[in-house]
């Protein structure tokens, strides 16, 4: 610092003002010294500065794998988030969702030394792991149910669900069918609750639901099953992909989309739009969601109190695998008609 400092005519608590970016520098002058730490090949120690500010400029992410559409856009929200404040994103994966494998992630985050942690995760996981963290080390999580414990940012994801059920029974279907997500899933309870709470009001009945678990193969499966229901005109899908699967097994079984049956997904995959036919879906806002986690983690740096849950709306996104019922549509099918 003392060479850089002589090079560039200035004192060395100038060079220290603007290795740490302090804009009370005039741009000349930092100019001059920016010139002088490349000629000088001068890199300043940011190890050293985080121990003597008490902050490493780094929030750390533990997630329940990087096979989900939506912990994919989630994180990749929450690194840009962090990028534009000035923070590094440290990742740290999980492969199987167990006690042991969280707090050895909550270990090797404080090894690595971060600020804050967000989890894009199941909650439940956390109330028997008790995860002793540093004092200064913050806390937010992504689709939980941890009110009380942390502060929780998610998708609306009953809101959702509701206007996925209303848009078909709108429509003028008698009731909605139901393919769901994991069992263990907050997200997909959430979404099933709410479909169910829907028919419940509107006075329908309330088909069994097909349980998948994410993936377009529990998806077609779900809707070969379905495909014997000749009483299955409306199908609310819990995400995309599974609705890929049932758009599959419905062309399988010589159904239309959206003639003979209906499908709403949930999410808006990039592929949605590309899907045969273009699959109308509740569109959630990674984006959004990645924000505000990145939000709540600096508020609480800042010493700010920061506490509930913070819901981002979805929006219902028509396409074409959704219309009206087809007069006689279930009694053809009774009949062993398709057409």
């Amino acid at each position: 610092m003392a060479d850089v400092a002589a090079l560039a005519g200035v004192s060395s608590q100038t060079v220290s003002r603007v290795s740490n970016g302090d804009p009370a520098v005039i741009d000349s002058t930092r100019q001059k010294v920016l010139d002088a730490m490349k000629e000088l090949g001068y890199r300043p120690n940011s190890a050293a500065r985080a121990l003597k500010r008490g902050e490493f400029r780094a929030i750390g992410v533990i997630t329940m794998g990087l096979s989900s559409t939506g912990n994919v856009r989630t994180l990749e929200a929450i690194a840009g988030s962090a990028a534009r404040a000035g923070y590094a994103v440290t990742l740290i994966p999980l492969d199987a969702p167990t006690q042991d494998n969280v707090r050895g992630a909550f270990t090797r985050l404080d090894e690595l030394a971060v600020d804050a942690v967000v989890l894009i995760m199941e909650v439940h996981l956390l109330d028997t792991t008790a995860p002793t963290l540093p004092p200064h080390v913050k806390v937010v999580v992504v689709d939980s149910d941890a009110t009380g414990r942390f502060p929780v940012v998610d998708t609306d994801q009953r809101q959702g669900a509701r206007t996925a059920v209303q848009h078909l029974l709108d429509l003028g279907h008698e009731t909605v069918w139901h393919v769901s997500g994991p069992e263990e899933s907050f997200a997909a309870d959430r979404r099933s609750d709410a479909w169910q709470a829907v028919l419940r009001e509107e006075g329908r009945r309330v088909p069994p639901a097909q349980r998948g678990d994410w993936t377009p193969e529990s998806g077609y499966r779900a809707g070969l099953r379905l495909a014997e229901e000749a009483d299955c005109t409306a199908v609310f899908v819990a995400n995309d992909q599974m609705a890929l699967g049932v758009l599959r097994a419905f062309h399988e079984r010589g159904l239309r989309v959206p003639q003979d049956v209906s499908v709403v997904g949930f999410d808006d995959i990039a592929e949605a739009a590309s899907f045969i036919p273009p699959l109308t879906t509740m569109r959630q806002d990674f984006a959004r969601v990645g924000e505000l986690c990145v939000d709540a983690a600096l508020r609480e740096l800042r010493g700010e109190t920061v506490t509930g849950v913070r819901l981002v709306p979805t929006t219902l996104v028509e396409r074409a695998s959704t219309a009206a019922p087809r007069p006689g549509t279930a009694a053809r099918r009774r009949a062993g008609g398709r057409h």
